[in-house]
Order: structure tokens, then sequence, then C-alpha cells
């Protein structure tokens, strides 16, 4: 059920469902933390391939020539990423690990949502060249891998800024940035024999939440316009960040201990 509905607002809102379904499965404490950001990746890799497949021809544009280097970036950042979410987890246990991560994720998420409501006292602009997108999208996708979010609500609000995109347009990219940086992560993960246990029905029960959340989001999505979907962004951003003081609590209070 988390896969699932946080999948289908990620897939409107461009966010991917990992920067919901991390912080609320991290609350459940239903299995690791380490095992948590694995399957996580994988449910946000399953729904952005279906959600792409289902937007197209929906008349929301895919700006390629910038977002292509932008995804190939926040690829090649996930490796970092992911390089240093293993030398922590070597250092430190379950405890500590998902504390760094919250507190991460909470001072991430306060940034965004301050930028979502107050982006019109910003400027923007139209970031056209390779190399400044490559290097944005590596910052991306250090941060966003390391904290197993798929990196939705920092790409958004970078495309926001960045590139002057609409929301739905925002949206859109920012799940096609997702869909190859997950994929580069899930690979490194294989090649490198990395991957945490799990029990299959998680990973099959999340995957498949993954794909009906990625269905159901981009039926909704052809129905909402973009001040509607800005109003999703700023109301799950919200509920992210009192979410993440919970598991900042939770996970000081374990490590501590």
């Amino acid at each position: 059920m988390v896969a699932l509905i946080a999948s289908g607002l990620g897939s409107v809102a461009g966010y991917g469902g990992g920067v919901i379904i991390k912080p609320v499965l991290d609350a459940l404490h239903i299995m690791p933390v380490s095992t948590i950001s694995f399957l996580s990746g994988c449910t946000v890799l399953t729904m952005s391939a279906i959600s792409l497949l289902r937007s197209r021809g929906n008349g929301v544009v895919l700006h390629l020539r910038t977002t292509t280097p932008l995804a190939l970036g926040a690829a090649a950042g996930g490796l970092l990423g992911k390089w240093m979410f293993e030398l922590l987890r070597e250092r430190a246990d379950e405890s500590m690990l998902g504390f760094v991560q919250a507190v991460l994720m909470l001072i991430t998420t306060g940034f965004v949502f301050f930028y979502t409501i107050e982006k019109e006292k910003f400027p923007s602009y139209c970031l056209i060249s390779i190399s400044g997108c490559f290097l944005a999208g590596m910052l991306l996708g250090i941060v966003s891998t390391f904290l197993g979010i798929g990196g939705g609500p920092l790409n958004v609000s970078l495309l926001f800024f960045l590139f002057s995109m609409d929301a739905k347009e925002a949206a859109k990219n920012s799940i096609f940035i997702i869909l190859l940086s997950q994929t580069v992560s899930l690979l490194s993960a294989l090649a490198q024999h990395n991957i945490p246990s799990f029990a299959p029905h998680h990973f099959i029960l999340m995957a498949a939440g993954g794909v009906a959340g990625a269905l159901l989001g981009s039926s909704i999505g052809k129905r909402m316009d973009n001040h509607a979907v800005e109003k999703i962004l700023t109301g799950l951003i919200l509920l992210i960040i009192v979410i993440n003081i919970y598991n900042v609590i939770c996970f000081g209070m374990d490590a501590v201990m």
C-alpha cells in the first residue's frame, strides 16, 4: 500500500515515490534501513518506466537536449552516492545509518519546501550548457542515491530553477532523470554484489505497487492542470517533513541507546 500510494502521487508530481516510501517504511521499522533503500530504488525504477510509457503523446514536452545530460550526470553521481552509502553502512549500525539519512532528508526537503512556496520570488534560468547540466545532475545523483529517494523533489526544484519548466513539464522530465539514474544504480549494485538481503514477497509487492501507482498516477495526471500539480507538490513535501522529524527523533534515540 505504501508503494502504491507513493508511486501514484509520485507519478503525478514527478517525485518518483522514493521520497515517500523511504521515510514511511523507516518510520514503520518493518525492515532494515539498507534494505528499504534498495527496495525503494527498485520500486521507483518500475514506477518511472511505466509512467514514461503511459505519458507518451500526452502533450507534455520531454526536453531531451538538456534532460539527457542532466540524467547522465545523475547516474554518474549516483555511483558516488552509492559508494558513500556503502562506506557509511560498513562503519555504522542501522540506527545511526537511519539517523544520518533522516537528518539529511529533513534538511533537503525543508529547503525544497521553502523554495516551492516562495519560487515566484526567485529568478529562473534556461540552462543550455551540456557540461552545466551534467554537473547539476551529478550533484542530484549523489544526494538522492545516498538518501535512497530517487531524487524527485530535488529534480523538480532544479527543473523549476535552472530550466524554467512548468509543473507538468518538470514532473515528466524528473521521471526521465529518475529512470536513468536508478537503472545505473541497480546495475552497479548487481555488479558489485552488495545487494542487501530481503524477503522476495516484499520485492514483488513493492514492485507491483510501483506499477499500479504509475498507471493510477498517469490517469489522474491527465485530468490535472499545473496549479493542481503544484498543490500536490507542496502537500507532499510538508507530509515528508513531518515524517522525517519523527524519524530523526526515533533513530536518534535508538542510536544513543
